[in-house]
């Protein structure tokens, strides 16, 4: 088990304004500047992750570590991998408790969305981390509630793969399953020769966290793929 507590993860008003979608004739642009400041100054990216083995390979389960995961979508993209990288990521309480702070609405918002650009640069940082340390050419990942095939209760089984995550990095899961802090992530990094991605699989539209298009083939070759289950 590893964990990664000196992430240098640092805003600039470029990468944040494309993040909002707003540009530099903004009237906020000053308000955004100083919340950006705010929160490089008080933020304190973590992470943790294992190096596990998939086992144990179902119709629709798979085990990792020990662990079994339930989830078609999850037991095909492990289908021909070795090794595995849980993860859960966050970026502290600090930026949750002063957004908190501010009686301005619009200001609240702002760093709330500079807190999620945050986490997801901590998220980009153990991507390439992971990529380097361990020769990886390309790792795709996916997170427990991402798609209706995998879904948030299976945070627990997760969770349990590290053990005490709130000792190791400041985060618990709560019984309704949300992390706390909110500003955090989990999923399970795998090695992967073309890129996958959860939005691939699911219909929702106007989703602004979408980073691949809807692909209808592609879920159904999930659905109807043959897999090669071990004899008994």
């Amino acid at each position: 088990m590893k964990v990664l507590d000196n992430i240098p993860v640092y805003l600039e008003l470029e990468e944040v304004l494309k993040w909002l979608h707003i540009n530099k004739e903004n009237k906020h642009l000053n308000d955004i500047q100083e919340l950006i400041e705010i929160a490089n100054s008080i933020i304190k990216p973590k992470a943790i992750y294992k190096v596990l083995y998939v086992d144990n390979k179902g119709e629709d389960t798979v085990d990792v570590g020990g662990i079994r995961f339930t989830s078609r979508v999850l037991r095909i993209n492990l289908d021909k991998a070795g090794k595995v990288f849980p993860y859960i990521v966050t970026i502290g309480k600090e930026l949750e408790d002063k957004s908190a702070s501010f009686s301005n609405l619009l200001k609240q918002f702002y760093l709330e969305e500079i807190g999620d650009k945050a986490l997801d640069s901590v998220v980009e940082y153990l991507e390439d981390y992971l990529k380097r340390k361990y020769r990886l050419e390309q790792i795709s990942e996916m997170s427990p509630g991402s798609l209706e095939d995998w879904p948030i209760t299976q945070q627990k089984q997760l969770f349990s793969v590290f053990g005490n995550v709130e000792e190791l990095i400041g985060v618990k899961l709560t019984d309704s399953l949300l992390m706390i802090p909110r500003k955090s992530e989990s999923g399970i990094y795998f090695p992967t020769e073309v890129a996958f991605y959860s939005c691939q699989l699911c219909p929702r539209k106007d989703c602004r966290e979408r980073r691949a298009p809807y692909n209808r083939n592609l879920e159904e070759s999930y659905k109807n793929r043959e897999l090669k289950l071990p004899k008994v």
